[in-house]
């Protein structure tokens, strides 16, 4: 396979075949991101594309999913991807589930028929990064969509009928906003209706403008007992249905892994505990992206 740089995929990935169709983020301008910074963004050539298909049907027979990298694959114009879908259903007929990444604005490009005929190709999971509910944390960051953006992408997704996998991001409106940004995503993960919640907890990386500012005094990320409070309003504001929920991310430093709302009061409690100090946490060493 031809792989160029570092690949990143979600971790319920770990097992799928991984084809990288694109090079880089097409937005590559969130200010906690530094996972494309070195990269500028492309799709890749269909000739490489076609040689690592072929790879795949010679070795990668056991494996029935697929995830397309790198960080946006959503951005491959309607035509392009379509062609891309349909190749992989020729040369890789076993893989019943196709994922990627996307942001709001390149699933609100596309027409509900669109999202549909993708879906009929294979094209099963979307990820999207809401990271904020909160409308001036996510202007603050550099997402490029609002929270009402954030909110009919997702239910465009679902319409289609597609799992979708939201991405959320404690710690990242800073101490100043922290409860506030629980609450609001709490409010739009309600209306999304996703079939997954992930949480992380942010990590300052050196290469990014977030790390910058905090240096300068002009970000303070919350403590530990400040994140565990963040994530406890998080779960509190949740009211939706049949939802797989899981902060067990290695940036995390504890794990909750369930379904909402069966899971609920289970989760409060261990927050609770935590916030005790009678939960085993992870120490910085151990945390990791």
């Amino acid at each position: 396979m031809h792989y160029e740089g570092d690949i990143i995929r979600p971790p319920s990935e770990a097992g799928s075949i991984i084809l990288q169709a694109t090079v880089g983020c097409s937005h590559n301008r969130c200010t906690f991101c530094g996972a494309y910074r070195d990269k500028r963004f492309r799709v890749k050539d269909r000739g490489i594309i076609l040689q690592d298909l072929d790879f795949a049907a010679g070795h990668f027979r056991r494996q029935s999913t697929l995830f397309l990298a790198d960080g946006n694959a959503l951005a491959i114009p309607q035509g392009e991807l379509v062609d891309l879908l349909t190749l992989i259903r020729a040369r890789l007929p076993h893989v019943r589930r196709i994922s990627l990444y996307a942001n709001a604005r390149d699933i609100l490009d596309r027409s509900a028929s669109d999202m549909e005929r993708l879906r009929r190709l294979g094209l099963q999971r979307v990820y999207m990064g809401l990271e904020s509910g909160h409308d001036p944390t996510l202007k603050a960051i550099g997402k490029g969509a609002d929270s009402a953006e954030m909110i009919r992408a997702g239910r465009q997704v679902r319409e289609a009928g597609m799992f979708l996998s939201v991405t959320v991001l404690l710690g990242i409106a800073g101490m100043e906003h922290s409860i506030d940004h629980a609450r609001a995503t709490a409010r739009v993960l309600n209306r999304m209706r996703p079939s997954q919640i992930a949480v992380l907890t942010l990590m300052l990386l050196d290469n990014t403008p977030l790390a910058v500012q905090s240096a300068r005094g002009m970000f303070r990320l919350p403590d530990r007992p400040g994140l565990f409070r963040e994530l406890r309003a998080l779960i509190a504001g949740l009211e939706v249905e049949k939802t797989l929920f899981q902060a067990n991310h290695a940036s995390n430093y504890f794990a909750l892994d369930g379904r909402l709302p069966r899971d609920k009061s289970v989760f409060i409690s261990i927050i609770d505990r935590a916030l005790a100090g009678k939960v085993n946490v992870k120490t910085e060493s151990m945390r990791g992206l």
